[in-house]
């Protein structure tokens, strides 16, 4: 059963927990629309698609958005423990900090637990859905959007150009001027008409534009040659009503949530990754051998041609290049460097993939492995945080959100270069994974002793003490000349 003081912890701890984590999260989904704007412009797509696609993007920053949460929320309630003295008076009532991070720690770790599962179940899906309804929204075509004097050719198949819009729904035009667009072996057709309307068809597929007082120019060139269309003319009718249909079912029936793209590894879980993981591993070292065994091959080549023609006992004999003869000597040269030259161009088209190979791996064994690291960074970050907050003794959004921001900007260049060097192969992704960890985690212990230890880390005193014999130096004496 918790007790009175484990239940007022927590409930200080979710106050900002949950308004950072609001912050946060909105935050990084405004970052989402900023970057993925363009894709939404002029695409007809409803305000329920927007929000549904920004919904499952940000359901994959969580994983980077809980850990920053719990760094900040923890220094922040630990800062106002310390500010109001309650810190204090339950050190003197005779609780430990320990006693007092220990409701929290369990808090932190049960966050932790629930990230992992919502990292490995909820977010591979939910990646799906937000990377095929990106991929839908780049192939649609731009959505009806008709501007006066401007020509448009968002109508499959057509240009159009209206010099006038009006009316209450815009559905009156003037000024019409409409052209198929068509091959060297199909009919051409421009149509020219002084006025028109936009009418309701019976099929929504269909775009029914009803004109007035106009020409249709039509050529007959499909399938004739090129001396027949040099002879024929172009054909003008006249008319005074037109009615045309215009295909734009490709453009309204676009399936926005269709998958299809299934086969990226962040779309599976950790255990379907250790497949993907395993499958790479083979595909690598096969590639790896056919390379060293092009390798060899070009360079043996080399060896076979100066043993060829030779007996046996010759060629376990060192050739020296002396002792042969002009045009002989001439002719191992030149095949030599030739050979030397495809084996450069080989290994150099081979580096491509050898890169690409490499840097895949790593992404998935990253990826894998993060999973797990960033719940344990949840843990790593309240032991800074808590610790930090008891030391500074400051609540409220000042100094405890600088440090957190700070820490959490270390923390995330560091994954950016240690990554990098990852996908270039400098590193074992395994460790690239997990050394931000490793490496904040002995911080983490660090302060946590400084806490329990009452130390005076951010006194600012203190420090001015250590260096004041280095300050008194070059100091100038304030005292006023006739007192000395």
């Amino acid at each position: 059963m918790l007790k009175i003081l484990d239940r007022y912890i927590i409930k200080t701890f979710f106050g900002p927990f949950f308004f950072i984590f609001s912050v946060l999260f909105f935050i990084f989904i405004v970052n989402i629309i900023w970057v993925q704007l363009g894709q939404f412009m002029g695409k007809g797509l409803s305000y329920w698609q927007i929000l549904k696609l920004l919904f499952y993007l940000g359901v994959s920053v969580i994983s980077m958005v809980l850990p920053l949460t719990i760094l900040l929320a923890s220094i922040m309630s630990f800062g106002e423990f310390g500010e109001r003295y309650e810190l204090a008076a339950m050190k003197a009532a005779g609780i430990s900090l320990t006693r007092v991070m220990a409701p929290l720690l369990g808090v932190a770790t049960i966050l932790a637990i629930m990230l992992f599962f919502f990292s490995n179940n909820i977010i591979p899906d939910f990646q799906k859905k937000a990377k095929n309804m990106l991929f839908n929204i780049a192939q649609t075509k731009p959505a009806l959007n008709f501007t006066p004097g401007q020509f448009i050719d968002q109508i499959p198949g057509y240009m159009v150009k209206f010099d006038k819009i009006y009316g209450e729904n815009g559905e009156s035009i003037e000024g019409v001027f409409v052209h198929r667009k068509a091959s060297n072996y199909e009919n051409q057709q421009s149509i020219v008409a002084e006025k028109g309307k936009f009418v309701p068809a019976a099929n929504k597929n269909f775009l029914k534009l009803e004109l007035y007082n106009g020409y249709v120019f039509e050529d007959n060139f499909a399938g004739k040659g090129e001396n027949v269309r040099l002879k024929q003319p172009d054909q003008a009718i006249k008319f005074d009503t037109l009615v045309s249909h215009f295909d734009i079912s490709e453009i309204i029936n676009k399936a926005i949530e269709k998958e299809q793209i299934t086969d990226d590894y962040r779309f599976q879980t950790y255990g379907q990754l250790n497949a993907t993981v395993d499958k790479s591993k083979k595909e690598n070292e096969a590639f790896f051998s056919s390379v060293s065994a092009d390798v060899l091959s070009q360079t043996n080549s080399m060896i076979n041609y100066m043993d060829k023609n030779k007996s046996k006992t010759l060629a376990k004999q060192q050739i020296k290049l002396d002792t042969v003869k002009g045009d002989k000597k001439l002719d191992i040269l030149f095949n030599a460097y030739s050979r030397l030259d495809n084996l450069k161009s080989t290994a150099s088209g081979k580096k491509n993939d050898f890169t690409s190979n490499v840097k895949y791996f790593s992404k998935v064994v990253i990826y894998q492995q993060r999973i797990i690291s960033y719940s344990v960074t949840c843990i790593i970050f309240f032991l800074i945080g808590a610790s930090l907050g008891s030391i500074i003794r400051k609540g409220g959004m000042g100094l405890p959100v600088i440090i957190a921001i700070v820490i959490f900007i270390i923390f995330y260049v560091m994954n950016l270069g240690i990554e990098n060097i990852a996908w270039g192969g400098g590193m074992s992704p395994y460790l690239a994974a997990w050394l931000p960890n490793l490496i904040l985690l002995p911080f983490g212990v660090w302060m946590t002793y400084k806490a329990l230890t009452d130390s005076q880390l951010f006194d600012a005193e203190k420090y001015k003490a250590l260096l004041k014999p280095i300050t008194k130096r070059f100091s100038k004496n304030k005292e006023h000349k006739r007192y000395q």
